[in-house]
């Protein structure tokens, strides 16, 4: 499977090719942020790693470049610890955010993670069929999803979060469960990665933020879609 590494740090570039390649991936690197935009119209990758800090075209945009027209896992890899940061990130597509200094081995992990979940999703669902809640078409087995018959191109997590709630519409699901089911790690307090994807999901689905058709907030517990 390829992976592009983008980071204008050699030394770190150079330490996540050893550490991937070693896992048999094969790796492609580059250092600036504008020769990397060029390697992501060109070339197709099962996952990205980016640096946000880049000198020409930081790694922010070049997640949202990724997200007009691919679907596979994207890590942000950054020294900055801000949360305002990981929002953005999150908000524009990501699936996972890696701070620096890092532990090769969680990389390592944490990408293996995401190509795994992303190979479930195009490849071995585990459920078959289509679900219909009105108007909104998800179906796991394609793994496609549609509102009012418009497609909605959502990422792998993304596809993941609703269709937990899809398949468990009128139930309320934890934002613990959910964290767990789709990401596969232990949650930890005061994550926010799942309220952020389910605002991308809304934001996607043209939803009010303040009033929501479909996935609704169960304040203090987690989320859930109603049935018709």
């Amino acid at each position: 499977m390829k992976i592009l590494v983008v980071d204008d740090e050699k030394e770190i570039a150079d330490l996540v090719e050893h550490c991937l390649a070693g896992e048999g991936f094969t790796i492609t690197k580059c250092n600036n942020g504008t020769e990397a935009l060029g390697i992501i119209n060109s070339e197709e990758f099962d996952l990205a790693i980016l640096d946000v800090m880049l000198p020409g075209t930081d790694g922010f945009t070049l997640c949202a470049e990724i997200r007009k027209k691919y679907k596979y896992p994207v890590i942000m890899l950054t020294a900055k610890t801000a949360f305002s940061d990981r929002i953005s990130g999150l908000s524009l597509g990501a699936d996972d955010y890696v701070t620096k200094p890092f532990n090769p081995p969680e990389l390592a992990a944490r990408a293996k993670a995401q190509l795994r979940r992303y190979r479930q999703y195009n490849e071995n669902a585990e459920n078959d069929g289509t679900i219909e809640i009105s108007g909104l078409e998800i179906n796991n087995d394609k793994r496609t999803c549609s509102l009012y018959g418009e497609i909605l191109t959502l990422t792998p997590t993304e596809f993941g979060i609703l269709w937990l709630l899809c398949e468990n519409a009128g139930k309320v699901i934890s934002t613990e469960e959910i964290f767990e089911r789709v990401w596969g790690e232990k949650y930890l307090d005061s994550n926010n990665t799942v309220m952020v994807h389910i605002r991308r999901i809304r934001e996607k689905m043209h939803e009010r933020p303040k009033n929501p058709k479909f996935i609704k907030t169960v304040w203090g517990v987690g989320y859930k879609i109603e049935k018709d």
